[in-house]
């Protein structure tokens, strides 16, 4: 955002926006890019090492609190994968704490930021996995409706689906067949979702939550995906058990 405002800045100092004349014109633009790697690492600056040590403590201080262990590497990738199962189960698990009793989750592989390596999972590692300021939502859709989400879901060869659905699709994405809790879809029912509020306005290609009615969105700061995923993390903790995530046929390919 900050190198967005610069360049538009430059931009409109360049055209004269900023001048009260208007007889200034652009002659020429041009750019360089600077590459950012570990190619200075070895040759640290100590002064700007010296300004940032103080900052760098209190960072640390905020986000090396662990919050409990993963069993196995949890990460991100499509159609499906441990991180696209666990954090739509952690938006279900949570609906019990508004009162909402949702019939399956939904969370995007887009907002899927990093992964959980086996061992430690710190604070850091949670802001990490969601940096967005999504909170989760609840949301009522037709099965009509379900199903164009769920066929929107195998366009997108997979997203995050909780463990009641089950989704098979081609390898090109057409929506072969869909169920929940073992049931096929009815059109004519209504069924509930818990969501982020990013996707329950229609975001990253799923149309189908522009129609959805009866909203429950949760926007303090207690309802972050964020938050919600510590919670979970420290409840496993709480009971003694490792926080696990496996492949278990929610979404398949068929030939």
């Amino acid at each position: 955002m900050l190198r967005k405002m610069i360049s538009l800045l430059m931009i409109a100092m360049m055209t004269g926006m900023l001048s009260c004349t208007t007889h200034y014109a652009v002659t020429n633009v041009s750019r360089s890019r600077m590459l950012i790697d570990n190619t200075y690492d070895g040759k640290m600056d100590m002064q700007t090492a010296s300004f940032m040590q103080p900052f760098t403590l209190r960072v640390d201080s905020l986000m090396s609190p662990v919050l409990g262990q993963a069993a196995t590497p949890i990460e991100a990738y499509r159609p499906e994968s441990p991180m696209s199962n666990l954090l739509p189960d952690i938006l279900v698990w949570a609906a019990a704490q508004y009162g909402e009793t949702p019939d399956f989750g939904v969370y995007n592989i887009g907002g899927m930021r990093a992964s959980f390596a086996k061992g430690d999972i710190t604070i850091g590692d949670v802001f990490d996995v969601s940096p967005f300021e999504n909170h989760i939502c609840f949301v009522s859709l037709s099965g009509e409706k379900v199903l164009e989400l769920f066929g929107q879901i195998a366009y997108r060869k997979g997203e995050g689906v909780s463990k009641e659905v089950r989704i098979e699709m081609t390898a090109d994405g057409k929506l072969l067949n869909a169920t929940i809790n073992g049931q096929p879809v009815d059109p004519g029912k209504t069924y509930r979702i818990s969501t982020i509020d990013y996707l329950s306005h229609g975001n990253d290609r799923m149309a189908a939550f522009k129609s959805c009615t009866d909203r429950h969105d949760i926007t303090d700061d207690g309802g972050l995906g964020r938050s919600i995923i510590m919670r979970y993390i420290q409840d496993c903790t709480s009971q003694g058990v490792l926080v696990k995530s496996e492949i278990e046929g929610r979404i398949t390919i068929k030939e």
